[in-house]
């Protein structure tokens, strides 16, 4: 039964009657008994049940110690809303007035457009100094707006004239890789450090994280060789000393000793110079089960081995301590058992037609943003050479009125 207040003509304000339904009372009697109730949510519930049990007004005061506007107040709410509406304050305007909305898009403009005469960046603190407003107020200016000056990514547009090919090259076959085939997407990580520092590190405890000096000695480095099967996820991979045409060569004898002979092997590699020296193209030759597919310059993500090498940079070398490079060929020897024994296969999701749609709007953006930089450097040139010269003719050199 919904909450009514009934009300003759001639009965005072504070002879209302109040009628709770039976749930409603067992959800305002569990609100005055929980002890997690806020305190007002308890003072609430016990106006409406001494209302609905016919207390004056007065009584009901006394009972709470709520004024009679208050007490009121709450008989309204909970027929106007119920038991919810005693949950709940209404909203109130701020005491501070909202923005303007020129002012949230000036602001949004000087982010985008301009930068401090005495910095890269905008902060809160300049922009807010800038716009006449407070910190806080430009930090939620931008946070609606989703920007962040004081973040920056790095980004490469390839210049390769068979960008497209090759996207549409590697890309399919990650998507649809041929029959009876294998795909190896190949790499070098190269010059990888054995470092061990120079005082032993403090570990991780409540409040403080694990530590480890800034410093440190190099003993060697070694370079890492590594196939990853684009299917299963398993990764070939080999330590050598260096990664010159002959090492890259020992590394394919050992990709085709350990792949069944009856698949093809498409290696998906980058145009590093050591994968196209006449050593390698004679190999090659001898070897026509090995079929080469180049990724575009300037395109390293492309090669999915490079999420190998990212992985395992971060959970094993980066922050590993290695006397020698012996121990370091050790690790990573381990880590790439451990790796095959529970490999999983990068999944690539973007077709090729997508990114080429994206590399076609960042060199649009790119050419759109370098024909206004021309034109601001035209204007600028136009104005120097109309800018008057009568000041300097006729002037004696610098040093001349010393020697009159």
């Amino acid at each position: 039964m919904s909450p009514q207040i009934s009300q003759c003509a001639g009965m005072r304000r504070d002879d209302i009657c109040l009628y709770v339904s039976l749930a409603n009372r067992s959800r305002l009697e569990a609100i005055i008994k929980d002890r997690n109730s806020a305190g007002k949510a308890v003072w609430r519930a016990e106006i409406v049940l001494a209302t609905a049990d016919r207390a004056g007004t007065h009584e009901i005061m006394r009972r709470t110690g709520k004024s009679k506007p208050c007490v009121w107040r709450w008989q309204e709410r909970f027929v106007d809303e119920g038991v919810d509406g005693l949950l709940r304050d209404k909203t109130r305007p701020s005491r501070v007035p909202a923005l303007a909305e020129e002012v949230k898009l000036s602001v949004l403009a000087k982010t985008a457009t301009e930068t401090p005469a005495n910095a890269t960046h905008w902060s809160r603190t300049s922009m807010a100094k800038a716009a006449g407003i407070s910190p806080s107020s430009v930090g939620r200016i931008w946070r609606e707006a989703g920007l962040k000056p004081h973040r920056v990514d790095t980004f490469k547009v390839s210049n390769d004239p068979h960008f497209e090919e090759k996207v549409a090259d590697v890309v399919g076959l990650y998507m649809r890789p041929p029959d009876k085939a294998m795909v190896l997407c190949v790499d070098e990580k190269s010059q990888i450090q054995a470092l061990d520092r120079t005082q032993p590190g403090l570990p991780m405890k409540k409040g403080r994280a694990q530590t480890m000096t800034h410093d440190y000695k190099r003993n060697g480095t070694t370079t890492l060789f590594a196939a990853l099967d684009v299917k299963s996820g398993i990764v070939i991979g080999e330590c050598q000393p260096r990664h010159r045409a002959r090492e890259f060569i020992r590394f394919l004898n050992k990709i085709d000793r350990i792949v069944q002979k009856h698949l093809d092997l498409h290696l998906i590699m980058d145009n590093y110079g050591t994968h196209k020296t006449a050593e390698v193209q004679a190999w090659l030759a001898k070897h026509p089960r090995f079929k080469l597919h180049f990724i575009p310059t300037s395109s390293s993500w492309l090669n999915l081995v490079e999420r190998f090498f990212a992985e395992i940079t971060d959970k094993r070398i980066r922050r590993g301590t290695f006397t020698g490079v012996a121990e370091l060929e050790e690790a990573i020897d381990d880590y790439l058992l451990r790796h095959n024994a529970s490999a999983k296969p990068y999944l690539w999701t973007k077709t090729a037609d997508e990114i080429l749609a994206k590399e076609r709007r960042a060199l649009e953006k790119l050419q759109a943003i370098k024909s206004r930089y021309q034109a601001s450097d035209s204007e600028h040139s136009d104005v120097r050479s109309q800018a008057p010269r009568s000041r300097f003719v006729g002037a004696a050199p610098m040093g001349a009125a010393d020697d009159v």
